[in-house]
């Protein structure tokens, strides 16, 4: 079995994407651990998955996070907002020796993870994955593959093409959290460094590969990997982009929850995203698709324990993906969630 029944604690385990990620861990020969705050959600969440340990567990009482980590190998934290929950659940796992990884896509509470964590899990030699999800971390390990040997880059532009966009209540959650914690202005990375600002997001087209073909796209939608990209890629200007019909769903006040569409509980959402990375006159492009963003994360993150539970990393300390792992065969061993295409 690929992971030998080790334990991995799900923070946040009945979560939309927490689900997934505890489906995922067992798919792959892993034994998950149920944690999070609402015991009864976990005790239903139990139901589903016979025969797995149920440890609630708040992030304001280190007991029981140590407890929830006891004996397991790994832990993803799925719970957001992860502004309140990331910083306790990795002093847990630093507490318990054991490499941590989450799905934040939120900017702040990324960068955070960088700001606070860096020195004292380089010095411990501990593993710390942040925004190793569909946002942040994919986008990072296109960029990465994209770039090939280059060591630097003049920009990176990273392009979403979302069939629709029906956020979760913890997409909505963590946006409002991020809202309010950067006064309701936008970000951007430009000249190497993230800058706050209340210029409207320009409207501009994207040429997505065949058969996608021009999309309208709005410009400077910042997602995690103006954080995620620029921790270990020479690349002072980093762009998003995503196109304009879900932009719309997810501004839409009364735009549904994810709904299933098939027997592993994943929405009928698709994607694209479309990496391109410049330097002087030359172009690189990378891109991956697949469905459901929420779905795709749990692969990312249990992919990622999985390496690095096998040695299969470049780095220690706190470390996006495209930094801690060989970028192009990550996105080539997803390949049964994810077609990937390397363009250059």
């Amino acid at each position: 079995m690929m992971g030998s029944g080790q334990a991995v604690a799900v923070y946040g385990a009945y979560g939309h994407t927490g689900r997934f990620v505890v489906a995922e861990l067992q798919d792959r020969g892993f034994v998950p651990v149920l944690s999070g705050r609402d015991a009864g959600k976990l005790e239903a969440l139990a139901a589903s998955f016979p025969g797995l340990d149920v440890r609630p567990a708040s992030v304001d009482d280190p007991a029981s996070l140590d407890r929830a980590l006891a004996g397991t190998a790994a832990v993803i934290n799925s719970a957001g907002p992860f502004a309140a929950t990331a910083a306790p659940v990795i002093e847990a796992a630093l507490r318990a020796g054991i490499p941590y990884v989450d799905v934040a896509a939120e900017i702040e509470a990324n960068a955070d993870t960088f700001a606070h964590f860096a020195e004292r899990a380089r010095a411990a030699g501990a593993v710390i994955v942040p925004a190793m999800a569909f946002f942040g971390g994919l986008g990072d390990l296109l960029a990465t593959a994209a770039m090939g040997d280059w060591t630097a880059a003049d920009e990176a532009h990273v392009a979403y093409a979302l069939s629709s966009w029906h956020p979760t209540a913890g997409t909505r959650a963590a946006g409002t959290v991020s809202r309010d914690r950067r006064d309701g202005r936008r970000v951007r990375f430009t000249n190497g460094k993230l800058e706050y600002h209340q210029d409207a997001l320009p409207s501009l087209k994207w040429t997505f590969p065949e058969p996608m073909g021009v999309r309208p796209v709005i410009g400077e939608f910042s997602m995690a990997d103006v954080v995620t990209i620029p921790s270990h890629l020479a690349v002072p200007e980093v762009r998003s982009y995503m196109t304009v019909e879900a932009v719309e769903d997810l501004s839409a006040p009364d735009t549904p929850a994810p709904a299933a569409a098939d027997e592993r509980g994943r929405s009928d959402q698709t994607f694209l995203v479309d990496v391109v990375v410049r330097s002087g006159g030359a172009e690189r492009r990378a891109t991956a698709s697949g469905q459901d963003i929420y779905a795709i994360s749990a692969p990312l993150a249990v992919e990622a324990v999985r390496r690095v539970l096998t040695g299969q990393t470049r780095t220690t300390g706190v470390a996006s993906a495209g930094e801690i792992f060989d970028a192009a065969d990550f996105l080539r061993a997803l390949s049964a969630h994810l077609s990937f295409e390397l363009r250059q």
